[in-house]
């Protein structure tokens, strides 16, 4: 009896591995070549009563120079790692070490994955989540789909989600109409949305935006967002 109950533990057990492994791999599948309806941050948002902005917009019906902007601040390898930027990663570790505060790494690929199946915890249960998600989309996805993915899932601050709900927010406009500047200024309050403001910035916002839009010749020059252009 024993053994048979613990068969039937370990069937459940297979079952359901089974299932979170085998499953994020469909749903990836499908949203390379759909719209996501949504994410779990979003779905947290809603019920907590701050709402969720959001609207799906295609890779052409954003202003080419946002997704180069976002690259430009947030993952200058992009077009050249795999989903994770290990020299990135050992600088960390290593300004760590010397005493500074642990800042992140994470790539587009990995924010992207994260933001598709997660909600916002620390964890390292979530972390070994993540790395797998990120080597997924890294194999089923191509880069522009991930860049046009993370344009749309990112959370721009105050429930608004995505290139389009952030341009209506904070400049009354369509993603597709987003000037350079306006642009990094988008990109330059990724890491602090809800209490950086790209329509009202702020001397530290203002700043990492001028730099940002320097950086756009940079990022073109350089070939940065080769990955994305076709």
């Amino acid at each position: 009896m024993a053994k048979r109950r613990g068969r039937k533990v370990l069937g459940l057990l297979a079952t359901v591995f089974g299932v979170l492994a085998i499953l994020p791999v469909l749903l990836i599948l499908l949203f390379r070549f759909v719209p996501v309806p949504g994410t779990p941050q979003m779905l947290l948002g809603i019920l907590s009563g701050e709402g969720a902005h959001y609207s799906w917009r295609n890779f052409n019906q954003i202003a080419p120079s946002l997704p180069s902007a976002v690259i430009a601040a947030e993952d200058q390898r992009f077009c050249k790692h795999n989903g994770f930027d290990w020299a990135a990663i050992d600088k960390a570790m290593q300004e760590h070490k010397g005493g500074r505060r642990l800042r992140g790494a994470s790539t587009i690929s990995q924010q992207t994955a994260r933001s598709l199946f997660l909600v916002p915890a620390r964890s390292w249960i979530r972390k070994g989540a993540e790395a797998y998600l990120t080597v997924l989309i890294e194999a089923l996805w191509p880069k522009q789909r991930i860049v046009t993915a993370y344009l749309n899932l990112v959370d721009w601050g105050h429930g608004n989600y995505g290139a389009e709900a952030a341009a209506q927010a904070y400049f009354h406009k369509s993603a597709a109409s987003l000037t350079p500047a306006q642009s990094a200024r988008l990109a330059a309050i990724l890491p602090n949305p809800d209490d950086w403001n790209a329509a009202r910035p702020g001397p530290y916002v203002a700043k990492r935006s001028a730099k940002l839009k320097g950086r756009l010749t940079i990022v073109r020059r350089d070939r940065l967002d080769v990955c994305i252009r076709h």
